[in-house]
């Protein structure tokens, strides 16, 4: 067996079955303790789909690319047989069994909570059996946490009781007659009967009465109703399982304390197209505000092709050469530093040299070398921004009037300019090259071109023509938002008209300016009595064709 790179071989040691809590289907509902087991098992038995992508999310890890080995715990299918059926209790609890008699740490993934409607209490007697050491990590259970995504409670001050019931054919709903929160499980496909038995056995037919679906994730979707309509209600929203369904007054307080699918993005796909190592943060800032972030690599970051004009650039930065070294992005801080590890260096040899940043968020990368950044444009974080506070060569205060300018092989000559006007010698070098990305698959690049993003983020210049190049121009329908001026004049210069662009070139402040559009945009659809869709379900023929009057 393949666990993080590494070949683990079975032994007569006893193994050890750790039943875990997945919660309701949000990543982050997951535990502290379900996230460290993950991070030490050598194989987890999942029992859904999402599951392979939840370890991998957990773990930190790429989507596996063909032909390398694998890394991370071998992921052993619980949720089918080898004859692709769907395994039974018995049979899924002999899978554990199994891998823990190779003397191996498991993980047994479950949905919601192992001992909460789940098949947790059959395993683990297997385990009890087999004479292998278990242990219980409850998780979130879909029972509250559906019902609290959809801004239901299910129990206030005036209504104190709430029963959960596993529907089925011998539910005695006569025992249900009196006002306590009902939640039923599996009920999708019963809600009729179920709704006419409820009011057969004396509950009002104007019961408020909920039903979510895929709670707690970006796809959630909620139909309010009565016992009387539920049935009609759903068919006509298409709802489909797993839901939950809420029966009681409980149900209005959704008007009021809906906090999930009123967020500004939710449920937007928001296409961002960055290199892979960089896309984290935006990505997650993104999911905050209820988006489906899909990162499509555009660009790949590399070593320069003649490594020598930076060794050069390096060894005269340790010998005294520079007064200034100049970073005009993370990516150029990053090649430095990986230079100087290579060569055994560290940040001491910065001693004495001052230190620009382009804007904070180079700052902070410096900053996390152990350095700080003794320049730093106040006012628009660019280039230019850089050269409006750069001091001119002063021949009694400067001692050195050489400055040590990495960058990357594409970049402008505007600064090298700028600063030779104001006296400055200036090292232009070659710190690391940006080269467009593989096209993405075929499902991506028709949904880019189609409308089935409902936003993109550009976060310079060069991911705009490298998207352009290698998928295609965004659909018109789809919103455009760029971290600065000059990535919205390339934009416009192909062809894209610019809906969002970020008060500062900083990645979160872009995904905040995105969230406002599209709270702006969900309030004046309210305004208008419109029913609020993203930009993707919208007709073409609908969009306008001024960014102002989005």
């Amino acid at each position: 067996m393949t666990t993080r790179g590494k070949t683990t071989t079975a032994t007569t040691t006893p193994g050890w079955v750790s039943f875990v809590g997945s919660g309701p289907g949000d990543p982050d509902l997951l535990t502290v303790r379900a996230a460290e087991l993950l991070r030490t098992a050598d194989v987890v038995v999942t029992e859904a789909p999402e599951h392979v992508t939840l370890v991998r999310t957990v773990l930190g890890l790429a989507e596996p690319v063909e032909g390398e080995e694998p890394v991370g715990p071998e992921v052993v299918d619980g949720g089918f047989g080898e004859d692709g059926q769907p395994l039974t209790h018995a049979a899924r609890a002999k899978v554990v069994v199994k891998q823990a008699k190779r003397g191996l740490r498991v993980v047994r993934l479950m949905t919601g909570d192992p001992f909460l409607y789940a098949s947790g209490p059959e395993e683990a007697q297997a385990c009890a059996k087999a004479c292998i050491g278990f242990e219980i990590v409850p998780g979130v259970s879909s029972v509250s946490a559906v019902p609290a995504y959809a801004g239901i409670p299910l129990t206030t001050k005036d209504h104190r009781e709430v029963a959960v019931v596993t529907c089925g054919e011998k539910v005695d709903w006569s025992q249900y007659a009196d006002d306590r929160t009902l939640v039923l499980l599996s009920a999708v496909g019963q809600i009729g009967e179920i709704s006419k038995a409820l009011v057969a056995a004396g509950r009002s037919p104007q019961t408020p009465v909920a039903m979510t679906r895929v709670g707690t994730t970006t796809g959630q979707s909620t139909v309010c109703s009565t016992l009387a309509d539920i049935a009609a209600d759903a068919r006509a929203a298409r709802m489909a399982p797993p839901a939950i369904i809420v029966v009681g007054e409980v149900v209005d307080l959704r008007e009021t304390l809906s906090w999930f699918e009123t967020k500004p993005l939710f449920g937007w796909r928001v296409l961002v197209p960055r290199t892979k190592d960089q896309a984290g943060v935006l990505s997650a800032r993104a999911r905050g505000y209820g988006a489906v972030p899909e990162e499509v690599p555009t660009i790949s970051v590399e070593p320069p092709r003649n490594p020598l004009q930076m060794d050069k650039a390096v060894r005269g930065l340790v010998e005294g050469r520079y007064e200034w070294i100049a970073f005009t992005s993370v990516n150029a801080v990053k090649a430095v530093r990986e230079k100087f590890e290579e060569y055994g260096l560290d940040a001491r040899a910065f001693s004495g040299l001052k230190i620009a940043a382009v804007g904070d968020k180079t700052a902070q990368a410096i900053a996390a070398w152990g350095l700080r950044a003794d320049l730093v444009p106040t006012g628009e974080q660019s280039a230019a921004g850089l050269l409006e506070v750069w001091p001119e060569y002063d021949e009694v205060l400067d001692p050195i009037n050489r400055v040590f300018l990495p960058r990357a092989d594409i970049a402008t000559e505007n600064l090298v300019a700028g600063l030779i006007d104001l006296g400055w010698e200036c090292d232009d070098v070659t710190a690391y090259r940006t080269v467009r990305a593989t096209p993405p698959p075929a499902p991506v690049r028709d949904a880019i071109k189609t409308g089935k993003f409902d936003a993109v983020v550009f976060t310079s210049s060069s991911t705009v023509r490298n998207l352009v190049g290698i998928a295609g121009k965004p659909h018109p329908s789809t919103v455009i938002a760029v971290i600065g001026p000059q990535t919205a004049k390339t934009a416009e210069e192909h062809g894209l008209r610019v809906d969002v662009m970020a008060p500062k070139p900083d990645v979160e402040v872009l995904v905040d300016a995105l969230a406002d559009f599209g709270a702006s945009r969900r309030a004046a659809m309210l305004e208008a009595g419109q029913p609020v869709t993203r930009p993707s379900e919208r007709k073409p023929s609908a969009r306008r064709t001024k960014a102002s009057s989005r």
